[in-house]
C-alpha cells in the first residue's frame, strides 16, 4: 500500500468508526466508500455478513468470475474475468432476441460458466434483471447497476430473491462501487487455505498458507 493511500484510509477512519461492523461486511463498506469518497454507502449498502461469506466461500472455491461490463472486468486484474459485453455475437443475440446488450451478454457468459459464478453487475438495470430472470443460480452477486430507470428497483428484487448478494438500496453504483466490493471479498478468499481465487477452476490446490484476515 503506498504511502498515499495509507493516508487516505487513516483519514477515512477518523471520519467514521466501522469497528462494530462484521469483518467482511466491515471491509466491503470501507472499501466503498474509499473508492468513491461517499460516507453515504455507509446506510446504503445493503450487506449481510452470512452471504458475504458464501461469496468469499465462492471465490476461494475458483468460481468463474463475470462482469456484466467492460470498465469492470479492467479493474479486476487480481483474477480471470468473463465479460462478453463487445463480442460481436452479442451484438448479434441483441438484434435477433430484441433485448439489450447487456442481456444478451448475461445469456452468452451463462452458456459459457453455467450454475455457480460470481456476477459483478454494475451497469444498467439489464444485465441484473437479466440475472434474476434466466435463474443463472449464481454463487455470489455483486449488484450495483446505476441510475434512475430501474436501477434501485431490480436491487431491490435482488434482495427479495435472497440469492446470496451485496447491493445498495438508492440508484447510486457503478463500476467503482462493484469493484471495490469485489477487492474486498477477494482479499479474504485469497487468505483460506487452499483457495483458487484469482485463478478460475483450473488453480491448483494449496495456493495459501493461512485462513483468515481479520485486519
Amino acid at each position: 500500500m503506498s504511502p498515499a493511500t495509507e493516508e487516505s484510509y487513516r483519514i477515512l477512519r477518523s471520519r467514521i468508526d466501522l469497528s462494530r461492523l462484521p469483518k467482511f461486511s466491515r471491509d466491503v463498506v470501507e472499501r466503498v466508500i474509499h473508492a468513491t469518497a461517499d460516507f453515504d454507502y455507509f446506510t446504503d449498502l445493503a450487506c449481510e455478513e452470512d452471504w458475504l461469506a458464501q461469496g468469499v466461500a465462492a471465490l476461494a472455491a475458483g468460481a468463474p468470475v463475470v462482469a456484466d461490463s467492460a470498465m469492470v472486468a479492467a479493474g479486476l486484474t487480481a483474477t480471470p474475468v468473463v465479460c462478453k459485453i463487445n463480442e460481436t455475437l452479442t451484438q448479434r443475440l441483441a438484434r435477433t432476441a430484441m433485448i439489450t446488450r447487456s442481456a444478451a451478454a448475461v445469456r452468452l457468459a451463462f452458456g459459457e460458466v453455467g450454475p455457480g459464478a460470481v456476477w459483478v453487475v454494475s451497469g444498467g438495470a439489464g444485465a441484473l434483471a437479466e440475472i434474476l430472470s434466466r435463474r443463472v443460480e449464481p454463487g455470489f452477486v455483486i449488484g450495483f447497476p446505476v441510475g434512475f430507470v430501474g436501477a434501485a428497483e431490480v436491487k431491490d428484487a435482488l434482495r427479495a430473491s435472497r440469492l446470496p448478494s451485496v447491493s445498495n438500496v438508492s440508484e447510486k453504483g457503478g463500476p467503482a462501487v462493484a469493484v471495490a466490493a469485489f477487492s474486498a471479498l477477494l482479499r479474504h478468499a485469497l487468505a483460506v487455505t487452499g483457495s483458487r481465487a484469482g485463478w478460475g477452476a483450473e488453480a491448483p490446490v494449496g495456493l495459501a498458507d493461512d485462513d483468515g484476515a481479520d485486519s
